[in-house]
């Protein structure tokens, strides 16, 4: 997953939490002021910018959200102290005491967190976007989707110690705005503020990670062994013969049987193909074609390989064994094998890293699509999204566009069609225009 951006002028310090009595409290140091004309966004990442907009939304008075931007930007809120439901801190003013200001918000119902902790253990995306502090659009969506807020919407509930009656006061809406800036580097500090700890939220998405893991498992079959000492056994062996002469092209493996308990024999097949291939690839060329690809890549690659005619029983369990040995499960898998069949690992890379891409084409495609009659697409890091839903186009790193679909209301994208390096053609094909 690539790095957020940052917008500000210079490097923001990020405020460092003292050690806490349990998993359930959090307190982070003062942060110090900023430097520069304060003109950066305090939050650069979607999920701090909405936590900013939720705070937006409590007031009507643009006079007292300024001066609480200016408040936080100079460095007036103390240290701030997370726990479920409540943030506390103290905010300097105009008086001499500081003034104690706290942000309320509900915390999630059991019955939630468990809703929300199965749908992420059920994509291993979304656990790995959690371990980089990052909080995916879809993670957010899939709770949404099971009637589960994260986010602030309309129960954030400000108390400020201040004289002033303002909802918000500029005091609280400092807190507010530095807040950003905390769930801006880690978004376990929301999740703590809905009532749940980092590590026994770990903990328990391993446990559940695994429990799901273990359901699609496949069967291990029964593999004969031979005792140590024979192996280990000294014995003559003869010299080696001297190598055949390369073959103009790979031949064709020995068939292998079908024997009771053993490995299918039609996918020992296709391995011993594929390795036959990369060999003879290998022994004309002195280099491997595939030596870059990671474990994953050459998993999907694998499966890639076989036929596109429907998924036979031989296919099947050849996903079940790639999934299970690179921990995926089979429909992450086919979604992979969708994109690396639209666009080799370039496709692949389009499915599973957004990216922010600089001016230039990107900004062109709108009003490219426009100009050829087509509603306006709503943007989103490299990504352009129809109106209705079900079609999007995402900008490659090698400046084509690939066409994805998704079911109306889903947000469940899978590749379609050819790439192509004009978004108009692209989108055409993809809609069957």
């Amino acid at each position: 997953m690539s790095p957020r951006p940052h917008t500000g002028l210079d490097p923001r310090p990020v405020a460092r939490p003292r050690p806490g009595p349990d998993d359930l409290r959090r307190t982070f140091e003062a942060v110090p002021p900023r430097t520069g004309d304060g003109e950066g966004s305090f939050a650069d990442s979607w999920w701090g910018r909405a936590w900013v907009a939720a705070l937006e939304s409590l007031s009507m008075d643009e006079g007292r959200l300024s001066r609480g931007r200016a408040y936080a930007d100079s460095g007036k809120v103390a240290a701030i102290t997370v726990t479920p439901g409540r943030v506390v801190a103290y905010v300097h003013g105009s008086r001499p005491r500081p003034y104690r200001c706290e942000l309320r918000l509900r915390p999630l119902a059991d019955p939630d967190w468990d809703t929300f902790l199965d749908a992420v253990a059920a994509r291993p995306g979304h656990l790995a976007a959690l371990l980089t502090k990052e909080m995916p659009h879809s993670l957010a969506d899939t709770a949404a989707e099971a009637g589960i807020g994260l986010l602030p919407a309309g129960d954030l509930d400000p108390v400020c110690s201040c004289p002033d009656h303002g909802w918000p006061c500029k005091h609280v809406a400092a807190l507010c705005y530095q807040m950003a800036r905390l769930l801006d580097a880690d978004p376990f500090v929301l999740l703590l503020l809905r009532g749940r700890g980092e590590r026994e939220l770990l903990e328990e998405l391993g446990r559940r990670n695994a429990a799901h893991s273990a359901r699609e498992r496949p069967t291990a079959p029964a593999t004969p062994s031979v005792p140590a000492r024979e192996a280990l056994a000294q014995r003559y062996l003869p010299p080696l013969p001297a190598p055949l002469p390369v073959l103009p092209h790979p031949a064709q493996p020995p068939s292998y049987p079908s024997l009771p308990r053993a490995r299918d024999p039609l996918a020992l097949d296709h391995l011993a193909t594929d390795a036959a291939a990369r060999a003879h690839a290998l022994l004309t060329t002195g280099a491997d074609p595939l030596a870059g690809l990671t474990p994953w890549q050459d998993a999907v690659r694998l499966a890639a390989s076989r036929p596109t005619a429907g998924l036979t029983a031989t296919t099947r369990a050849l996903y079940r064994e790639l999934a299970y040995a690179t921990g995926r499960t089979t429909t992450d898998l086919a979604r992979a094998v969708a994109a690396w069949r639209q666009g080799g690992a370039d496709g692949l890379a389009v499915l599973e890293t957004p990216w922010d891409p600089p001016a230039g084409p990107f900004d062109r495609a709108r009003p490219a699509l426009a100009a050829a009659g087509f509603p306006r697409f709503q943007p989103r890091r490299n990504h352009l999204t129809h109106p209705g839903g079900t079609l999007q186009l995402r900008f490659g790193h090698d400046g084509r566009w690939y066409g994805y679909e998704s079911e109306p209301g889903e947000d469940d994208w899978w590749p379609r069609a050819t790439p192509d390096a004009d978004p108009v053609s692209a989108l055409m094909e993809l809609s069957g225009g």
